[in-house]
């Protein structure tokens, strides 16, 4: 029912920025929390940030004053604007989108952070 595309991956250097974005489509009435997971290899996926609709915010420790989560509830889009890159920031970047306590997931974008 709910489509969930990710763009702005890519490979930068570390210290440096890339802004992600997620749009959901489909039936996506009642879409509640938006958010963002990273995975890397032999890693589990773990939650980064995550953006209720009403502007509730909750981050990983690691990621704290680097990175800002934001949404646009119009365009049923939320963004992950990564500052200060480090090379442990490196991995798939998933963005999940609430429904009904129904997980919807995106095929991930890549961020390579080099040293």
């Amino acid at each position: 029912q709910v489509q969930v595309v990710e763009s702005g991956g890519g490979l930068v250097q570390a210290g440096g920025s890339l802004r992600l974005s997620c749009a959901a489509s489909g039936s996506i009435f009642s879409i509640n929390a938006m958010g963002w997971y990273r995975q890397a290899p032999g890693k589990q996926r773990e939650l980064v940030a995550s953006i209720t609709r009403d502007g509730s915010t909750n981050y990983t420790e690691s990621v704290k004053g680097r990175f800002t989560i934001s949404r646009d509830n119009s365009k049923n889009t939320v963004y992950l604007q990564m500052n200060s890159l480090k090379p442990t920031d490196t991995g798939v970047y998933y963005c999940n989108v609430e429904k009904f306590s129904i997980p919807y997931w995106g095929k991930g974008t890549l961020v390579t952070v080099s040293s």
